[in-house]
């Protein structure tokens, strides 16, 4: 099954929702990051909120940021979206191991700790939007649902799984996240409320072979269910060899002068794709070239 977003409405449009499968995109940052099951199931989790997330934003160039520090090993995790669905991501200490929970299941809020979880909303403003809360559990749903309580006032609920295989490769992956507009009936607020206390896991029902569509039928069906929308999903990284020399322009001119002289290749690598660049020495004296003609450019510009 390819990896795609539902996007629906239910209750006379007083329940947005939205359901994923994010297995592949899960698997490709899983095999980058060469990650351990714990890095995965942490890393997959928010990979597969910040999917959903991003394609709740409304700007075309919007961009999404979800960032949580922890006091466990795992240490810390990052993961961007934009609006089309594309996210990319990365755990700070991808070979973490911990011992399984009593009932097997890996556990990631053990991997994550105490810490905080920070949202990021870029919407093209002068300044993103911040939203910080404390993390209530590490397991990352439940931190979502509660960031959504306490600092966008919308009553929600978060689910995210990842399931997988022996070998360590992803067999199931997937979330939905429901939402509560303003004015919602108390009726249908008990309703949802008591069908979703009897639910199944996301994994549970992605391995017995529901779609997303199927999962909010689970949920919403006699809700008056109502599919918007189907976006495809991936993990994409707009790293280039182009962009990095930007960055590499941004040390100033005394570090690139030292790094063209050192007559070795120097290697810069992508945090998010695990991507490496490499930049023969002959590359590094003209980009040094480049940034001093660019400088000279703006002394000109500025009448200095």
């Amino acid at each position: 099954m390819e990896d795609y977003i539902i996007k629906a409405a239910a209750a006379d449009y007083q329940i947005r929702a939205c359901a994923a499968t994010t297995r592949e995109l899960v698997e490709f940052a899983r095999s980058a990051h060469n990650t351990s099951p714990v890095a995965t199931a942490a890393l997959g989790r928010l990979l597969t909120a910040g999917a959903m997330m991003g394609s709740m934003m409304k700007g075309e160039d919007d961009l999404l940021t979800l960032k949580i520090e922890g006091t466990g090993p795992i240490g810390g995790i990052v993961v961007t979206a934009d609006s089309h669905a594309g996210v990319k991501g990365y755990v700070y200490n991808p070979e973490v191991l911990i011992h399984a929970k009593k009932n097997g299941k890996l556990d990631v809020s053990g991997a994550i700790g105490a810490g905080m979880l920070q949202v990021i909303q870029d919407s093209g403003l002068k300044e993103p939007y911040v939203g910080q809360i404390a993390l209530v559990s590490g397991e990352i749903a439940e931190d979502l649902t509660y960031y959504y309580a306490t600092s966008e006032q919308t009553p929600s609920s978060v689910a995210l799984g990842v399931l997988m295989n022996r070998e360590n490769t992803v067999r199931q992956a997937g979330g939905f996240i429901l939402q509560l507009l303003p004015g919602t009936d108390e009726a249908v607020i008990d309703r949802l409320e008591e069908r979703l206390a009897g639910m199944e896991s996301v994994t549970q029902m992605l391995e017995g072979g529901m779609t997303p569509e199927d999962i909010l039928g689970r949920v919403l069906g006699d809700f008056g269910l109502e599919i918007l929308e189907k976006i495809p999903a991936r993990f994409h990284c707009n790293c280039s060899k182009h962009r990095v020399e930007k960055a590499i322009v941004s040390l100033g001119e005394k570090d690139l002068r030292e790094l063209s002289q050192a007559g070795e290749p120097i290697e810069v690598n992508c945090h998010f794709c695990n991507t490496n660049y490499t930049f023969t020495p002959q590359e590094m004296r003209d980009i040094l070239a480049r940034s001093g003609k660019a400088a000279a450019k703006d002394v000109l510009h500025t009448g200095a």
